[in-house]
Parts: C-alpha cells; structure tokens; sequence
C-alpha cells in the first residue's frame, strides 16, 4: 500500500456506490441503522453515574448531533401528501426524538437516550420488513404505490 493511502478507501468507495444505487427504502433503512449506531455509541460513553469523562464530551456531543441530523433528513424526505396518517405520525416521533436528544446533549440522561434507541430500533426493523416487502412484490405491480403498516 502507497504511504498515505487510505486504507479504507475500498470500503468509502463501496459504500457510496451502495448509497447511490440503492432503492428509497433500502436508503431509510440505511439512515436508521446509522442513526441506531451513533446513538448505540453515545449512550455507551454515559457511565453507570450518569457522567461522561471530560475527554469524552466532544465525542458524546458528535455522535448526538449526527443522530438528530439523520432524523432530520428523515423528516426531510416524509411526502406529507401521499404519506398520509403515517407521514403526520413519524413527524410527530421525529419532532420528539429531535428534542429529546437535544435535551439529552445538555443533561446526559441515559433513560432519554435509551427511550429514543428503542423507538428507533423499532422503526428500524420495521423499515427492514416494508423495505423487504415491497422489494419482493415490485414485479407484480410497478406502477403502484407500495402500502404497508408502520407498527410499534
């Protein structure tokens, strides 16, 4: 390997290839699983004293802040209109989840980041099984609009 290159850099490149040509629910999938991720991270610098090492807070702070981001961009790419009931509802959750973790940053309390991973993890394995669904029964209809139930 050259000096200075970037050992990651087959894996960089894989992934943005993936991201690129992936389907619409396969990239929500894709955005929970690192939402999950970054929060898995931050509530694991909270020690069992609710406290977080000073060497630690930037981090905290980070991966808090990449977490609202990506609720962000799922609240971004809801279609109010054709989403119905179910778009109104996840607003709603990402609105709370937004500022619950946004609390979180400033009082570091893992009951409110255990409570956001929950929900998140739930929405996640649901978007796993639509993603999967409407993956396998877009042969039959493709010009239809799949539906599907978002349970918690």
């Amino acid at each position: 390997m050259a000096y200075g290159a970037n050992p990651y850099g087959g894996y960089n490149t894989y992934r943005e290839v993936g991201v690129k040509t992936a389907s619409q629910g396969k990239l929500v999938v894709m955005l929970y699983e690192g939402a999950v991720l970054n929060l898995e991270k931050a509530i694991a610098l909270i020690d069992p004293m609710g406290k977080i090492q000073a060497s630690n807070i930037e981090a905290y702070g980070n991966y808090i802040q990449k977490v609202m981001d990506i609720i962000s961009e799922l609240q971004i790419s809801l279609d109010m209109e054709k989403g119905g009931e179910i778009a109104k509802n996840l607003m709603s959750l990402y609105v709370y989840f937004n500022k619950t973790l946004l609390e979180a940053t400033m009082d570091h309390k893992k009951d409110k980041l255990d409570f956001v991973h929950n929900m998140l993890s739930q929405l996640h394995e649901s978007w796993i099984q639509a993603s999967n669904s409407t993956a396998n029964s877009s042969t039959q209809m493709p010009n239809s609009s799949p539906s599907f139930s978002i349970q918690g």
